[in-house]
């Protein structure tokens, strides 16, 4: 019965990120352990926990994971733990549909049987805070909104003027208007808490505001206030590398490439894969694997530098050439491409194995997510595998690939438009622009791993 509080909001861009790593910060000084989750499909808000809680963060996504997969994560990964912190995504019930919480931070709360603290921008607001909180209270009697948080305050006097103006939802705590110690943000949204630009200095000042603005008893007491968590749902979320591997996979992380579901890594090492991580920026080849995993990233932002290192793409276009498989997601898709054309007009080469050119546009291309079913086999599964998964991308494919490449994606956009043919193979190489999350079909991962495992036992 760990206990456990969905941080939500009332739509996007009101700082529930921000909140969530000042609670996790102001807890874990009072010597609380603390672990993080992110509804939805982010790869960036958990890096921001994880430099917080100290602990690695998963992601509970509930349109591509289902129930199953959202609870048995959550029960593996609080093993131990004395408070989680979950944070939503855009607004409570914002979700895959208009007229349904699925795939809704709404619908993790109910699965979860957690208690919510609603985060809104209180800048130019008085008694409106309780109109706010009856209407979210009452719009799904199911959902319980235990608090509210109030972001941008213009002092104390505000806060407590709120406080008082909303008495059948209390205010739990709030934040200044404050812009210094902001993270800093490029066109995905948050910007890597692993880069070098997000310092320190600007987590401890959360977690102090946090621990000085919010009644951290209070946010304790309605964390603590939830029954016990029935299920039997298992989940590959904690991390157990292999003692006798099966096979290696080589998984690109530097600045470049650093967006996988913990979810998929997890399913890696369950299997029997060994993770080897390396670098396509900084390294100069491939180290001994017998198979490639590329996630998304910013190839983009280091096209230039991924370009000089050619011993690194020779080594991958040589690992190709003997047959072991490759598998590339966004980012790691506009890798594989002849080259990658900036917002400047430059054009980077990249290793080459599939032809064409990733060209950069200054708005969205594409954004939602997808279901994605096999028209061919591969090492993924046979004809007719399904998955589900997201697409977040900023590029375009000029030319499109030829016809010799062959697409064994079937994509269909869930929230509208016309299926369309994805999924591009050349001989054992795999990239597509979806994210794929592999809780949708854990045997995509099995099937990877078998592949690299043939090819090991085979040479």
């Amino acid at each position: 019965m760990v206990p456990r509080i969905v941080i939500a909001a009332t739509g996007s861009g009101v700082g529930k990120t921000t909140i969530a790593v000042g609670l996790l910060l102001a807890l874990r000084t009072r010597g609380l352990r603390v672990v993080a989750f992110k509804c939805g499909p982010d790869y960036l808000d958990p890096t921001y926990h994880e430099k917080a809680s100290g602990c690695r963060s998963h992601n509970l996504d509930g349109w591509m994971m289902g129930r199953d997969g959202v609870l048995g994560t959550f029960r593996h990964a609080t093993r131990g733990a004395d408070i989680a912190i979950i944070e939503g995504m855009m607004g409570l019930f914002d979700s895959v549909a208009p007229t349904t919480d699925e795939g809704s931070t709404a619908e993790i709360a109910k699965w979860l049987d957690a208690p919510v603290l609603l985060v809104t921008d209180v800048s130019g607001l008085a008694r409106t805070i309780a109109a706010i909180a009856q209407g979210f209270a009452r719009f799904d009697s199911s959902v319980r909104l235990a608090g509210i948080v109030a972001n941008r305050v213009g002092g104390r006097g505000h806060l407590e003027l709120l406080r008082e103006a909303s008495p059948e939802v209390p205010v739990v705590g709030g934040l200044p208007d404050r812009s210094e110690g902001a993270f800093p943000e490029r066109h995905l949204g948050l910007i890597s808490a692993r880069d070098a630009r997000v310092d320190d200095a600007s987590f401890a000042n959360w977690g102090s505001l946090c621990a000085d603005w919010f009644d951290l008893e209070q946010v304790l007491r309605i964390a603590r206030s939830v029954p016990s968590l029935e299920s039997d749902a298992r989940s590959p979320a904690t991390r157990l590398a292999p003692e006798n591997p099966r096979c290696s996979i080589g998984v690109a992380r530097d600045e470049a490439f650093h967006f996988y579901y913990e979810y998929n890594l997890a399913c890696l090492e369950r299997l029997g894969a060994q993770i080897i991580h390396f670098s396509p920026l900084h390294d100069r080849e491939l180290p001994i694997v017998d198979g490639i995993y590329l996630g998304g990233g910013y190839p983009e932002a280091h096209a230039k530098e991924l370009a000089e290192n050619r011993s690194m793409t020779d080594s991958i276009r040589r690992f190709a050439q003997s047959g072991r498989p490759i598998y590339a997601e966004c980012g790691g898709l506009m890798y594989l491409f002849d080259g990658i054309r900036t917002l400047h007009g430059i054009t980077h080469r990249q290793t080459g194995l599939l032809p064409g050119i990733a060209v950069m546009r200054e708005s969205l291309q594409a954004i939602g997510y997808a279901d994605v079913e096999t028209v061919g086999e591969s090492f993924l599964g046979p004809v007719g595998t399904r998955l589900r998964g997201h697409q977040f991308r900023y590029s375009i494919l000029d030319p499109e690939p030829d016809e010799a490449v062959e697409r064994i994606y079937r994509v269909t956009p869930r929230w509208g438009g016309a299926p369309f043919a994805e999924g591009y193979r050349c001989a054992n190489v795999i990239g597509s622009y979806v994210h794929a999350h592999w809780a949708s079909n854990p045997e995509v991962a099995r099937n990877f791993v078998d592949a690299c495992a043939k090819w090991r036992l085979a040479n």
